[in-house]
């Protein structure tokens, strides 16, 4: 989708044009900061004859490639030249740094346009402008090469995570056909549904580090309920016969949920396999499952283990932590995490965790109720405490 804004401003026809795209979804313009900015376009005493363009990324997904664009929200001065790239936010806030000195620069234009004969000092000042403005693209440039790079390696560390747990869960189950202990047809079943994991996963797993992670987002109605149930069976070999106590919580009223089907399958995988990982023997993990409000179901997972300290618990959702008092009998809690937030935002939830150090750690995610949404409409509200 895109449109076309045209903000009202003073005739003026010597007024430079300024013409800008907003690459953003609908969930994101009705966010409080595009809404600020939008409102400040609409300002009479901007400057400029103000040309705004609105356009959907799920829609024209060839403007993430055009403009290099490593992240929306995302606002791109088209003209006058340089061309500008502003991402994330608050774009409002930004724009507002930006603007005077668009503004300086606009009159020294005018004025080098108009009048026939310019002193050196003026043209000196014009040109001091334009050098720095070149700089600071070029800067703003080598920053967005930087951060693609960044993406890149996180990626290769994504890959190596999300593959590792099909390829141990058949592992586990070869080694289990080998002692006698599963039968050909139960071993066959699990390598082939562990492959099929491998291949969906190779599928997608490119484009998690960009823009388009919404693109991959296929909600359904479904039960979560049994979506747990099936998770908790994959993962018997890594509790049954150790000395673990496993509590479940299903209520049998529980509502469907509007959900991703594999991705939400994804997250209960890696927070019960983090919670049997991470508690020790004779520990206890919880899994849980509430009719929040109208609007929510909130899945938990809690653990007996070592709990996470408050200084890493909004750290472990963005990139690889491992935990100081685990860290020389685990891996930590990787990239998988980062994952399952992102997996939990594209639903309209959230993911969260409440932890004590020496306690352990009980990690909660919010998924919207079945209400007859279409494939578009995402449950609206305020998920989480």
């Amino acid at each position: 989708m895109s449109q076309s804004l045209s903000p009202t401003s003073a005739p003026d026809g010597e007024r430079q044009v300024l013409h800008l795209l907003l690459v953003a979804t609908r969930q994101q313009l009705a966010g409080q900061d595009l809404r600020t900015l939008l409102q400040l376009l609409r300002r009479e005493d901007l400057g400029f004859e103000v040309s705004l363009e609105v356009a959907d990324p799920r829609r024209q997904p060839e403007l993430l490639e055009l403009h290099r664009l490593l992240a929306t929200p995302a606002l791109v001065k088209l003209a006058p030249a340089p061309k500008q790239v502003f991402a994330g936010n608050p774009l409002s806030q930004r724009l507002q740094n930006w603007l005077p000195r668009w503004q300086q620069l606009a009159v020294v234009n005018a004025l080098g346009i108009q009048a026939e004969t310019i002193d050196m000092e003026a043209n000196h000042s014009r040109r001091e402008l334009q050098l720095e403005d070149q700089l600071l693209v070029l800067r703003q440039e080598n920053e967005a090469l930087i951060e693609r790079i960044g993406v890149q390696e996180r990626l290769l560390r994504m890959v190596a995570h999300e593959l590792r747990t099909p390829l141990t869960a058949a592992k586990l189950a070869l080694q289990s056909h080998r002692l006698g202990q599963i039968d050909e047809r139960r071993y066959q079943e699990v390598v082939r549904r562990r492959l099929d994991d491998i291949e969906e996963l190779s599928k997608d797993l490119l484009e998690v580090g960009t823009t388009r992670w919404e693109a991959l987002f296929n909600p359904k109605r479904l039960s979560l309920g049994k979506l747990a149930a099936e998770a908790i069976l994959e993962l018997e070999k890594l509790w049954v016969g150790r000395s673990l106590r496993l509590i479940t919580d299903i209520p049998a009223d529980l509502p469907d949920v509007y959900g991703d089907e594999r991705r939400l399958h994804q997250v209960l995988l890696n927070l019960l396999e983090n919670a049997f990982k991470y508690t020790p023997e004779g520990g206890e993990v919880s899994l849980t499952l509430l009719h929040r409000t109208d609007q929510w179901v909130q899945l938990s997972v809690g653990d007996s283990g070592p709990g996470i300290p408050a200084g890493q618990q909004q750290q472990i959702f963005m990139d690889r932590v491992r935990l100081p008092q685990t860290a020389d009998t685990t891996s930590g809690y990787g990239v998988g995490l980062s994952v399952c937030r992102r997996i939990a935002e594209v639903h309209g939830g959230r993911i969260w965790v409440v932890s004590e150090p020496g306690e352990g750690a009980c990690f909660h995610v919010t998924v919207p109720v079945w209400t007859g949404q279409g494939q578009s409409a995402l449950t609206k509200g305020h998920p989480g405490p």
